[in-house]
């Protein structure tokens, strides 16, 4: 039920650098076309890098590690009943061949079954806010796979100091790319120290490859990258945001699965941000990120990754 595409399959038996990246931004977080655009962005970032993007979707029975474009666009027409598959839902969706965008827990899944050691995103899942048994499966993929993640943190809607707190009882760490803070997905400033930092693509090959190769430790890794500077939102207006959004989803009763696109949704839409802008900039520099900790990692394992830019 897992299907590679010929240049991953290829990739992988050759030793390359493989990034992958997920496909909900396309289905449910960004409207028709610009999630698709944000996708090509992102491959395309990560061949600048010198590796090989894996989008990971769900497709008629199949979770498609390298999905076409066309696939993609497939996922993203409108009317279209396209669900939103986390880990829990892959076995039900695959079952019914139904099509799905995959969120960080499926894409943790897929690419860790596929033996992708990088997947970027934009912000993963945590703990929400006032509801601390509302827990994003993202955080138990990280835990259980041996995938490393680059992303601006947690989305910024939910509670970020317990997200913390339970990734560090789940025994995944959290390091820095150069960043010393938590990203906070629009902004960079969270006010909560990382403990651990590396300051290149090379720091953090070399940290995966200890705790994977050498003390065989199999969980994940969170590495933590900054939001590009010129698409920084300010860390106040983005809290004014959210608490107008929480407020709204309170009055409409939004619960469970549906609060994260409802929250996401509402930010974007809020004229005193350019959310959108901010999202799809943080997106393309964690794929180029992710695929430059790659390419490191490749040559670490002695793998004949292209060199970057090639």
């Amino acid at each position: 039920m897992i299907r590679l595409s010929e240049e991953v399959t290829a990739a992988l038996a050759a030793g390359q650098a493989v990034v992958a990246l997920e496909s909900s931004v396309v289905a449910q977080g960004l409207p028709p076309p610009r999630g698709v655009a944000a996708a090509q962005a992102c491959e395309a970032a990560v061949r600048r890098e010198g590796a090989v993007p894996a989008t990971v979707a769900v497709l008629d029975g199949a979770i498609v590690v390298g999905a076409t474009i066309a696939e993609l666009e497939r996922l993203a027409a409108p009317g279209r009943p396209v669900a939103k598959a986390g880990v829990r839902d892959l076995a039900p969706l695959l079952a019914a061949r139904r099509d799905a965008g995959t969120t960080v827990s499926a894409t943790l899944y897929a690419a860790a079954r596929s033996g992708i050691r990088l997947f970027a995103t934009g912000g993963i899942g945590g703990v929400h806010r006032g509801a601390p048994f509302d827990v994003s499966s993202d955080l138990g993929a990280l835990a259980e796979h041996p995938v490393a993640v680059v992303s601006a943190g947690a989305k910024a809607i939910l509670d970020l100091p317990a997200t913390l707190e339970v990734l560090e009882t789940l025994a995944v760490p959290v390091i820095g790319l150069g960043v010393d803070e938590l990203p906070a997905f629009y902004t960079n400033r969270s006010g909560l120290p990382l403990e651990h930092v590396v300051p290149d693509a090379e720091g953090a090959a070399r940290v995966l490859a200890a705790r994977w190769d050498d003390l065989g430790q199999r969980g994940g890794v969170l590495l933590a990258n900054a939001v590009p500077a010129a698409s920084e939102l300010p860390a106040e207006a983005v809290e004014r945001a959210i608490g107008r959004a929480l407020a709204e989803a309170e009055r409409a009763g939004v619960r469970g699965k549906a609060i994260t696109p409802f929250l996401l949704g509402h930010l974007a839409r809020d004229p005193s941000l350019h959310a959108v802008e901010t999202n799809l900039a943080l997106l393309e520099a964690n794929a180029a990120a992710a695929a430059r900790v790659a390419v490191a990692l490749a040559a670490l394992a002695g793998g004949n990754a292209p060199p970057r830019g090639a």
